[in-house]
């Protein structure tokens, strides 16, 4: 008797463990891209089996993710802004910026492409949009996508204004929205290679311009500082992290495709850029 009891004890003390980690869950905050090009649908439901932590999502352009984070409404953040990444861990509000993955931007635009952008140097598309005062569709949001946009127009040596320029249409919007519109507009649009590829009402757009070294995109992941905010869930945070940026993770990451094309290519050992 003695003996099913201790193996009874053992089984209920097992299963509550169990049933603990799968009822443990952090707040992730991140990209639209990430969750719009349908990687966490594919993604955390492996993170939930390998960890038994439930990942919810706070959806949100890169310095809006940031700026949750800031306020301690985030466990983990995963961005795509390496300066802003930098500098969100100088201030003391992350642990450590750890590279994940990345893919590219690229120039998406009209067919008939009026502004002669078509090419490999993102920076003379510029030129050429801004010269024939071609439209243009900025995210406007302080996304990394955005912010990536700014950089490339002040590399180009194009100085934009949404209220001096009526080319250039600051929508406030995310990825996919911002694409709807040029896709309407028949504008040209910078986006992000996932969110590209996952896109389905493309209508007259074409990619235009890709393959210049100045449209890598690297992503970052970032555990909350809990000593900002002692609330946040270090242990299950940083094992998340853990698992993304292991072996298995980064194959998952690796593996997650659309139509047979990699979304993201996973890059916890430093291959990329930044």
């Amino acid at each position: 008797m003695t003996t099913c009891l201790i193996g009874v004890a053992a089984l209920l003390s097992a299963g509550a463990l169990r049933a603990a980690a799968a009822s443990e869950s952090i707040v992730l905050a991140s990209t639209t891209s990430t969750q719009d090009s349908g990687l966490f649908d594919y993604l955390l439901p492996i993170v939930r089996a390998r960890t038994g932590i439930e990942v919810k999502v706070v959806a949100q352009g890169t310095g809006q993710a940031l700026d949750t984070a800031r306020r301690g409404d985030a466990d983990v953040v995963l961005v795509h802004d390496p300066d802003a990444e930098q500098a969100f861990v100088a201030e003391g509000f992350g642990v450590t910026r750890h590279l994940v993955m990345y893919n590219d931007f690229l120039v998406a635009g009209p067919a008939a492409d009026p502004a002669g952008a078509r090419g490999k140097d993102v920076l003379q598309a510029l030129r050429a949009i801004a010269r024939g005062g071609f439209p243009f569709v900025s995210r406007g949001d302080r996304s990394g996508t955005h912010l990536a946009e700014l950089r490339l127009w002040a590399a180009a040596g194009v100085q934009v204004d949404p209220q001096r320029d009526r080319w250039y249409r600051s929508v406030g919007q995310g990825m996919g929205p911002a694409l709807n519109i040029a896709s309407a507009g028949d504008a040209y649009v910078l986006t992000d290679r996932a969110t590209w590829i996952s896109f389905r009402n493309k209508g007259n757009l074409q990619p235009l311009v890709e393959g210049d070294a100045r449209l890598f995109n690297q992503y970052g992941i970032i555990l909350v500082n809990p000593a900002k905010h002692p609330h946040v869930k270090r242990a299950a945070g940083q094992r998340f992290i853990d698992f993304l940026l292991s072996a298995e993770g980064q194959k998952a990451i690796g593996d997650f495709r659309i139509e047979g094309r990699q979304l993201f290519h996973p890059d916890a050992a430093g291959a990329g850029q930044q």
